[in-house]
């Protein structure tokens, strides 16, 4: 068979359900995904004038959900949100709590991991267009609660905030999305030939 989508035996799946199906392994999956975020959000450069650093962390919330689907992927951020409220310093820039303008962000990766980990479950991991289309609306629910969370937060008028918390990333979130264009469905591929 030449392409993942033709087999039926893995319609339905994500890449995470490959593995050998146990609580274990779900445990591990969204544990291993709470810290690739938190890893992912050290990976942070300032962006000037704007309080919201460019990080690896929202791609890593992405790649978390669509791998792990939905279910997985949004118990995984919730970790990694809940944890990072507690005090573990893994927010971008060794940042932890609540009292940061960029944490609207945070929030909006748990509705994003959920939402692309039903869309793969679906087969939007696939291909590359619907991946990238993915990825976009992905990023497109994270700014939908981080930029007014932010605008909230910090006082800023709504222009404002969608000048420090939007536009800067613009060019980046193109470059994840064509990064995932290319992994995913790429690992599907190589996975259907096994």
């Amino acid at each position: 068979m030449s392409t993942v989508a033709a087999t039926p035996a893995r319609t339905g799946l994500v890449l995470a359900d490959l593995l050998p199906a146990s609580r274990v392994r779900d445990a591990a999956l969204v544990l291993g995904g709470a810290a690739l975020t938190g890893l992912a959000a050290q990976l942070a450069v300032p962006v000037p004038g704007s309080p919201v650093p460019v990080t690896g962390q929202t791609f890593a919330a992405l790649l978390v959900g669509t791998t792990l689907g939905a279910r997985r992927g949004l118990l995984s951020l919730a970790v990694y949100a809940l944890a990072g409220i507690a005090g573990v310093p893994w927010f971008a820039e060794g940042k932890s709590g609540i009292a940061m303008p960029s944490f609207g962000y945070i929030l909006g990766m748990l509705l994003a991991a959920a939402v692309v980990g039903a869309l793969a479950r679906r087969g939007a991991d696939r291909s590359a267009w619907r991946m990238a289309g993915t990825m976009v609306l992905g990023e497109a629910i994270i700014y939908t609660v981080g930029v007014p969370y932010l605008a909230l937060a910090t006082g800023m008028s709504a222009s404002a905030a969608i000048a420090a918390g939007l536009t800067p990333f613009l060019v980046g979130d193109a470059l994840k999305a064509a990064l995932a264009m290319g992994v995913l469905p790429t690992a599907w591929k190589l996975v259907d030939k096994r």
